[in-house]
């Protein structure tokens, strides 16, 4: 593995960014910041995590929301 010492999300998973954001915020919370229907229609962090793993534009979304909230 490469180190990354200018990536904030290194060694998270994308798992754990889904889940501290789901119990900082809740899935109206994310919803209401993040426009994904993966938030808004019965949402998961299973369904999520499909979704987000084949979305980048979403994903890039959601890790740049966990950075502003738990690291800036």
């Amino acid at each position: 593995m490469t180190e990354q010492p200018n990536n904030p999300l290194h060694g998270l998973t994308l798992e754990k960014v889904v889940t501290h954001l789901h119990e900082r915020y809740g899935w109206e919370g994310l919803y209401y910041r993040i426009r994904i229907n993966c938030f808004n229609n019965d949402p998961s962090i299973k369904s999520s995590l499909k979704f987000l793993r084949k979305t980048q534009w979403a994903r890039d979304k959601v890790e740049q929301l966990y950075i502003q909230t738990f690291i800036k």
